[in-house]
């Protein structure tokens, strides 16, 4: 028996795409023999998406949606579907119709072979030529620092057990590393080549803003990857080196003082010596290091939430057809 599916699709403006998207992804569900919700979250778009959304939801039953209060992101989109999914496989594609939804059959079935996630590759983009070479970069970088190899990333294509996006918790930019954050948590992930296909509606909103905030984003994750495990010894290990050292300097001008005094050394007064002032300096902030080692465990340990990340306004209700229907996995807590 086929495990039902929940599909998660994060709109932005994407009021004209929606009926052709829908139009596919019903298709690929009664073509396959696939049962499953269709979940499209609106990060607060300005044209008629909602709307649009609504009138979806209203005429089939394995349509829901949820409508944030404002633009949090596509990651906070992402956990919000997430929450709301009921099924135990999880689906995300985009909303721009570049993605093929006749794709995901194949997608779900290697999660059969003992998979997790399985992540697309678009092989053969259909995009400008800087928005290609900015995508081979930027794998490449997240290749070789994070040693989790895939072509393609940021793909928005992925399927998954719920299990990942349960153990994930997604905000700001961390959508882009959904395959590393889940294989840094034990899961086993592979790529699938797929489809690509040139948008037909509206324009990217995607442009080199991104660059820096993609950086800065890859070096946290690195971070939360490489050494999470780590985080507090690494920062102790910084602020027990920088207070050693500053220890050591005092140390030596301490000989020296001694030294000066006897008079078997001639110089400058020690409040003279520049080391003085970079060993206490050195010192004092290898304690600051300590305490924010400290400190960051405690807030991460304590504070973090999957659902920090974005505000809901409103949602669709869950169809009464698709609450009777068998959905192998647990029940939204907000539909």
């Amino acid at each position: 028996m086929k495990q039902p599916i929940s599909i998660l699709c994060p709109v932005l403006n994407e009021q004209a795409s929606l009926a052709s998207l829908t139009s596919e992804l019903l298709g690929m569900l009664e073509t396959n023999a696939l049962e499953g919700e269709i979940i499209f979250i609106d990060d607060g778009s300005h044209d008629g998406t909602w709307d649009t959304i609504e009138a979806l939801a209203a005429a089939h039953p394995e349509i829901r949606g949820i409508r944030l209060q404002r633009n949090f992101g596509k990651s906070s989109a992402l956990a919000a579907g997430t929450v709301a999914s009921r099924f135990p496989i999880i689906v995300t594609i985009d909303g721009d119709l570049q993605d093929d939804p006749a794709e995901i059959p194949g997608m779900v079935a290697e999660l059969d072979k003992g998979f997790d996630l399985v992540s697309g590759w678009k092989q053969r983009r259909q995009d400008p030529w800087h928005r290609l070479l900015a995508s081979r970069i930027f794998n490449g970088a997240v290749s070789k620092l994070t040693g989790v190899r895939l072509h393609d990333h940021n793909c928005g294509l992925k399927a998954a057990r719920r299990e990942v996006y349960d153990s994930l918790a997604l905000s700001g930019g961390l959508h882009r590393f959904i395959p590393v954050l889940a294989a840094s948590n034990g899961f086993r992930i592979t790529e699938r080549t797929v489809s690509h296909r040139s948008r037909k509606h509206g324009r990217s909103r995607y442009g080199l803003e991104r660059v820096p905030r993609g950086f800065w984003d890859l070096l946290t994750v690195c971070f939360l990857t490489v050494h999470r495990e780590r985080m507090q010894f690494m920062l102790g290990l910084t602020g027990a080196g920088s207070f050693l050292a500053g220890a050591g300097g005092l140390a030596w001008m301490a000989g020296y003082w001694i030294l000066r005094m006897v008079g078997a050394v001639e110089g400058p007064p020690v409040h003279e010596r520049p080391l003085v002032w970079y060993s206490l300096g050195a010192m004092l902030a290898g304690l600051q290091i300590l305490v924010m080692g400290f400190l960051a465990e405690l807030i991460v340990q304590r504070t973090q939430s999957k659902s920090d990340g974005y505000l809901i306004s409103r949602e669709t209700k869950l169809n009464e057809q698709a609450t009777n229907k068998s959905d192998g996995g647990r029940h939204s807590r907000i539909g």
